[in-house]
């Protein structure tokens, strides 16, 4: 097992999974690093204001895949998510998430 798939398990895996059930992505990058580049049909809600979103992500009643530049700010997205009973997964950088989905 590498670094990476035990700091953040198996996240071929779990996006291919999630992705069927039909998740939503969250990027969770500045307003300004998503209007660089972002995936198609992805919500930017920046890290920093996660937790006031809570109860809309909530109602959406889906699965979540977060996403950010490089996979830290996304980790902790998910994490966050996760204790807020909110099933999530991290999907790591959103240039490498992209290939996979």
């Amino acid at each position: 097992m590498g670094l990476l798939n035990f700091l953040f398990g198996n996240t071929n895996n779990a996006v291919t999974e999630f992705k069927e059930r039909g998740a939503i992505i969250i990027d969770v990058r500045t307003p300004g690093e998503y209007q660089q580049g972002a995936i198609a049909g992805s919500k930017n809600m920046p890290l920093q204001t996660l937790n006031t979103k809570l109860d809309y992500i909530k109602k959406l009643n889906k699965p979540v895949i977060t996403c950010c530049a490089s996979g830290m700010r996304s980790a902790n997205a998910a994490s966050i998510l996760n204790r807020n009973n909110i099933e999530a997964t991290n999907g790591g950088g959103w240039k490498s998430l992209q290939g996979k989905l």
